[in-house]
């Protein structure tokens, strides 16, 4: 790989808490970890700091060799804040005293070090600390059910909101109790990354992607995926990396390595829906990002979304959105301000 070709490198922090829940380190780091895998343009390279090189988690297991608090962190970096547990098992460990003083020294960490330019990402009760550290203020953000409440004392400024599985405000990420935080990370590594690469890092960990709790309708490009057909994902895969191109059925079979025939069987009974309806349904969601986010005509955006014409555009757009692409391109503008 000559120098030009080597991947971009993006830090990521965890900062890890007292008691710290497990999952909540394990599951959104696996997520990174996998998708160092699965593609070549990104390495997401990750360094656990924190006040105390040692601390128990919630299951009882230790994690040791946790760095300092770094006296800054590098522009474009990932700080990870997970939770903590309230009852860890068969604890054994500090005092809650104790623990409150190390808290202490993250909420004070937290206020120095997260400026422009870095991504804070809390998982589940992460959020009270970066609460307390003034992080969340004027931010739309969420936790666990039980922490809410909680959350609101200790950000009275921040814009809380519930039944969300995680919320993006800027460059504050936050999401709900535990598993979210799968959810979180596969949502940055399809920003980062492309969505087949999260696909992709998903189908490996046996996970269904979610989107956000705001979010009315399963994203298009989740949908048929709630399944672990091989070939079938090939051709879903092959779709989702270059919606555009011009796709057949005989084109995505060989991309599939299987007959025309037996994809179009495949599809409809894992999918739930045509070869040609999925490939509209990646084509829509194209369009729909255009008209959202650029000014282009109607007539460009349909280009770029690979529909010969805008009338085969708005064809196939009236199948899947009761407003036509005018009004919808209104009605997002409106809502946004």
């Amino acid at each position: 790989m000559t120098r030009e070709q080597q991947p971009v490198e993006v830090p990521v922090y965890v900062l890890v808490p007292p008691r710290v829940l497990l999952l909540d380190v394990a599951g959104p780091i696996e997520v990174l970890r996998r998708a160092n895998l699965e593609q070549d343009a990104l390495r997401f390279t990750v360094t656990y700091v924190g006040p105390l090189p040692d601390v128990g988690s919630s299951i009882g297991l230790g994690m040791t060799a946790i760095g300092p608090l770094p006296a800054s962190l590098p522009d474009g970096s990932l700080l990870v804040l997970p939770g903590s547990a309230d009852a860890p098992l068969g604890h054994q460990g500090p005092s809650r005293e104790e623990d409150a003083v190390q808290e202490g020294q993250i909420v004070a960490w937290l206020r120095r070090a997260v400026r422009p330019g870095i991504r804070f990402i809390s998982i589940c009760s992460g959020a009270l600390l970066a609460g307390r550290a003034g992080l969340l203020d004027g931010y739309d953000c969420t936790t666990h059910y039980d922490c809410l409440s909680e959350l609101a004392e200790a950000a009275p400024a921040a814009r809380i909101l519930e039944n969300r599985l995680y919320v993006e405000d800027g460059e504050r990420l936050t999401s709900a109790g535990i598993t979210a935080g799968i959810d979180l990370m596969l949502h940055v590594v399809a920003g980062m990354a492309g969505h087949a690469c999260a696909l992709a890092v998903a189908r490996y960990l046996v996970v269904y992607l979610r989107r956000a709790g705001a979010d009315p309708q399963l994203s298009p490009w989740l949908e048929g995926r709630n399944h672990i057909h091989p070939s079938v994902h090939r051709a879903q895969d092959a779709v989702a990396a270059d919606p555009v191109r011009d796709w057949s059925v005989s084109t995505l079979a060989d991309a599939a390595a299987t007959s025309p025939r037996n994809l179009s069987r495949l599809f409809n009974e894992h999918a739930g829906m045509s070869v040609t309806e999925y490939v509209n349904r990646m084509r829509v969601a194209v369009a729909r990002e255009l008209l959202t986010g650029s000014r282009l005509d109607i007539e460009a955006v349909a280009e770029r979304a690979g529909f010969a014409s805008p009338r085969q555009l708005r064809r196939a757009w009236g199948r899947f959105h009761s407003l036509p692409p005018s009004r919808m391109r209104q009605s997002e503008a409106n809502a946004a301000g």
